[in-house]
């Protein structure tokens, strides 16, 4: 399942992805998190093993086709046991209901990113696959050590 996956290292607290959300949603599913020296933008995992959806005593959590963990409004009653399993306090409660990012399922039906991917300038925010976001760092860091190798090598 492909899903968001945040480099904090890329992040310059720009905030473009908290106003994408808000312009798409109405409200911000992301939150950037400021510290002294670096920023963390934070949104729900969509994990493979989502607490919140066991967690969920109406049956309201559920995947859909691609994954994405969503919420069934009707069937939500806002009790806050999904906040409570979080292991990332993500879900919200609002209107007696809880809300959360969806990954923008109508962008996505259209082959599109979610708005806040396709809006960062620095690619703090990638929507992948994790195998191919491993196998893409594994790769990167084989040449940082290769170059490492090729810089303390004696001269020829």
């Amino acid at each position: 399942m492909s899903g968001i996956l945040i480099d904090p290292g890329k992040c310059i607290a720009c905030r473009a992805c908290e106003v994408a959300c808000e312009r798409e949603h109405g409200r911000s599913f992301i939150t950037v998190f400021e510290f002294e020296s670096s920023a963390v933008p934070l949104n729900c995992r969509h994990c493979e093993k989502a607490p919140c959806i066991e967690a969920c005593p109406t049956g309201a959590l559920f995947r859909d086709k691609d994954g994405a963990v969503m919420v069934d409004v009707k069937k939500c009653i806002g009790c806050e046991v999904c906040l409570l399993a979080c292991p990332f306090g993500i879900p919200e409660i609002a209107g007696k209901v809880m809300v959360k990012c969806d990954l923008c399922p109508e962008r996505r039906a259209e082959g599109k990113l979610p708005l806040c991917v396709q809006t960062c300038p620095t690619g703090a925010l990638s929507y992948v696959e994790p195998n191919d976001f491993s196998a893409g760092r594994r790769k990167a860091y084989a040449e940082r050590l290769a170059l490492r190798r090729s810089e303390n090598a004696p001269g020829l």
